[in-house]
């Protein structure tokens, strides 16, 4: 983008998040007060206030944002999906995926964006997240391994959930005190430039929810650039608002992006064989994950 219209673009998708989405705004317009600024919200069909709360104007009018742009889907067109239609419209220098459970303390982003103008070899920077009670949230995992989720499915994660080795992809060896290079960040705050969008590209929307932000992640590290963990700065993170309303529906569709990230990236009969395998194991968890989380059915 030769000349770009705003200094920040910021995507988010909404699905009944009446809870959080005002909170969430508020709190972002203070942070984004010394910068020019797009806000672009996609609702996903929402059927509880979240529609009549952003389609209120006197709602926005308190805010500093230098333009808003509002898609209302008639249907539920998937997270990643709804994230592209955002990108789409992105007309800022620099575009940050931001969740709508995140909430701002303080304004982050002048060390964030002086990682991603002082070094073009970094394609996207996040923050230390946060619970609110101020305890650290551990937000980054490295790639994931197949040998991760036989581990799972052992429980042998879960028996040396401390080891590298068998919880390796949860990185249980990094504390979140440090910045450091890392492979993935939780997708609730990704903060990348224009540039680095229009080479990588989009989302594949071939994962609706799950493992589309790990796969983009993965795309972008395969091109050369750096992905950067910055802990000198935070947001708070309420931590699946969303994902919680349909916990059943949630878990079959992480286990089928599971496999077809691990599918996506295969590059042998071997790799191939052992994503089979992979996919047995998942599909006989399954079950007992939804019997596990019975009461949220």
């Amino acid at each position: 983008m030769q000349n770009p219209e705003f200094d920040i673009s910021v995507i988010i998708v909404t699905y009944n998040n009446s809870g959080v989405i005002a909170r969430c705004l508020t709190s972002l317009s203070h942070a984004l007060e010394s910068y020019t600024s797009q806000i672009v919200v996609i609702d996903n069909d929402s059927t509880d206030n979240t529609l009549s709360i952003l389609k209120d104007a006197d709602f926005w009018k308190p805010f500093s944002f230098t333009a808003v742009e509002q898609i209302y889907n008639n249907v539920n067109r998937g997270y990643t999906k709804g994230v592209n239609q955002g990108f789409r419209l992105s007309a800022g220098r620099f575009v940050l995926l931001l969740n709508p459970d995140v909430i701002f303390p303080t304004n982050p982003f002048e060390p964030l964006l002086s990682e991603l103008e002082n070094d073009d070899k970094v394609g996207i920077v996040a923050p230390q997240l946060r619970f609110l009670d101020g305890t650290i949230q551990p937000s980054c995992r490295r790639f994931p391994k197949k040998r991760d989720v036989v581990f799972e499915f052992l429980g042998l994660s879960k028996l040396f959930h401390k080891n590298p080795f068998f919880n390796g992809w949860r990185m249980p060896d990094f504390d979140h005190q440090v910045s450091r290079d890392v492979d993935q960040p939780q997708g609730a705050f990704l903060l990348t430039r224009h540039d680095v969008l229009a080479v990588v590209g989009y989302l594949d929307d071939s994962f609706p929810m799950f493992f589309s932000d790990v796969d983009w992640c993965y795309r972008i590290k395969k091109l050369g650039w750096r992905i950067r963990y910055i802990a000198t700065v935070y947001v708070y993170h309420l931590r699946g608002a969303s994902v919680k309303q349909k916990r059943a529906h949630m878990i079959i569709s992480s286990h089928r992006s599971f496999v077809d990230y691990f599918s996506k990236h295969d590059t042998n009969w071997y790799d191939k064989c052992a994503t089979r395998i992979i996919h047995l194991l998942l599909l006989t968890a399954t079950p007992l994950r939804l019997l596990v989380n019975a009461k949220y059915l």
